[in-house]
């Protein structure tokens, strides 16, 4: 028994990250409100990215959603990843992959950082950064439709991390590294993961990429959610449903712009 808990990794935080000033101060009163405010807010932003944008592209998006059936299969299986929430035996499931991303093995401090770092791609604010220089450099309707789908998909993310009420890992488990600052919210469906697969499938469709930059991209996005495990912010099946719906959203994306 005495050689097992030696074993045990080492299960300290990492240093939360202190921004000073006043950008410190708006990031922890950010972290503070609640999310059917951010949800709320979110609803004016799109209402308001909506009147500005160009009547075009506008009527390209209709085209496209009017012409394409919906992605039957993908949304299927998102339902019943939510359906087996109910399920004890799929819980058990859960914590055993988590614990083995989280907590299994060597962990240097070098590692810890490499993935709270990697697992920022997921963040919409990195999207906004891409879908910047897509503005400048590439094509005006690809950035438009980055925008416009990051502010949906954090939405419909939000609405049903609202609808499930899934608690994140570190309520209920008490052995977990925790892997820089606690994320604050639900735990169902990984926002982030959603994010770089719906990222992933859009630049794919988008550029007409190869099979290998294809797999490439994806191999990220799919790091992104091995990440969300490692710093014990989600689930296993969080992790699956966010690149389900985030794969959906982006195959959308294309077709709206590809009608």
């Amino acid at each position: 028994m005495k050689n097992k808990q030696n074993n045990l990794p080492n299960m300290m935080h990492l240093p939360k990250n202190k921004m000073p000033g006043i950008l410190g101060r708006l990031f922890h009163f950010a972290r503070h409100i609640p999310r059917v405010y951010w949800l709320e807010a979110l609803t004016v932003v799109l209402a308001t990215f909506l009147t500005f944008l160009p009547r075009y592209t506008r009527t390209v998006f209709w085209l496209g959603l009017r012409n394409q059936g919906t992605l039957v299969i993908m949304l299927l299986m998102f339902c019943l990843l939510a359906i087996s929430l109910v399920w004890s035996a799929g819980q058990h499931i859960d914590v055993w992959i988590l614990m083995y991303f989280n907590m299994y093995g060597y962990r240097p401090l070098w590692l810890d950082w490499f993935m709270l770092a990697f697992t920022q791609i997921g963040n919409g604010y990195v999207t906004v950064v891409i879908a910047f220089f897509l503005f400048l450099g590439v094509n005006h309707l690809l950035a438009y439709e980055l925008i416009l789908g990051t502010i949906l998909l954090w939405m419909v993310v939000e609405l049903m991390k609202m609808i499930i009420q899934r608690n994140r890992p570190y309520i209920k488990l008490k052995k977990i590294r925790i892997v820089g600052v606690q994320a604050s919210g639900r735990s169902f469906p990984s926002g982030h993961t959603s994010q770089t697969f719906f990222m992933a499938t859009l630049l794919i469709y988008y550029f007409h990429t190869s099979v290998w930059v294809g797999i490439l991209l994806y191999c990220i996005a799919g790091l992104v959610g091995i990440t969300r495990m490692y710093v014990g912010m989600h689930y296993p099946r969080d992790v699956m449903a966010g690149a389900i719906l985030g794969t959906v959203w982006g195959s959308i994306g294309a077709i709206l712009i590809f009608v």
